[in-house]
């Protein structure tokens, strides 16, 4: 199984608490005004990378955590999927991802919803230019939410919502 990336970043600081390697894939049909990486957005764009490529290079970096951005990893879901559950089965990561859809539409879909019980944050929302707010963690606009998926929540970051439990 492949995943169209744009870029892995590995160590980064700048997509979730600590160090993380960061999966930014293509492909996006949210086309937000405004957003930091429009590059993101053609679904034809990057280079395909085998889950097993990527579960590669996130085991070999012990000290990183794992996030999906992009583009929106729900519209490769099957894939992002299928590594998210290796990576919780087979390392002790966390896994953050970021999308423009809101967790309500998400799980509203029986197709997107397979990937949430292997997340354990999920950053929700398009991002709206017009509420841009510079001072936010880890989000663009206050309509985004960072919403714990499991219990774990000893990250003190201003913004995050309780558990939403799992339909």
């Amino acid at each position: 199984m492949t995943i169209r990336i744009l870029n892995i970043l590995e160590q980064t600081m700048a997509d979730g608490p600590g160090f993380r390697t960061a999966i930014y894939c293509a492909g996006c049909a949210h086309h937000c005004k405004g957003c930091h990486n429009p590059q993101s957005w053609d679904f034809a764009g990057g280079h395909e990378v085998t889950v097993d490529e990527l579960l590669e290079i996130i085991k070999a970096d012990s000290m990183s955590d794992v996030t999906f951005s992009g583009g929106d990893p729900f519209y490769q879901v099957d894939a992002f999927t299928e590594l998210a559950r290796r990576i919780k089965t087979e390392t002790d990561k966390t896994i953050w991802c970021w999308t423009g859809f809101t967790i309500e539409e998400i799980q509203a879909d029986p197709h997107l919803a397979q990937m949430l019980p292997w997340l354990d944050v999920l950053v929700d929302g398009p991002f709206i230019l017009e509420q841009r707010d510079t001072t936010l963690l880890f989000r663009g606009s206050p309509n985004q939410r960072i919403i714990y998926l499991k219990g774990k929540q000893d990250d003190t970051i201003p913004g995050t919502v309780p558990l939403v439990p799992l339909k």
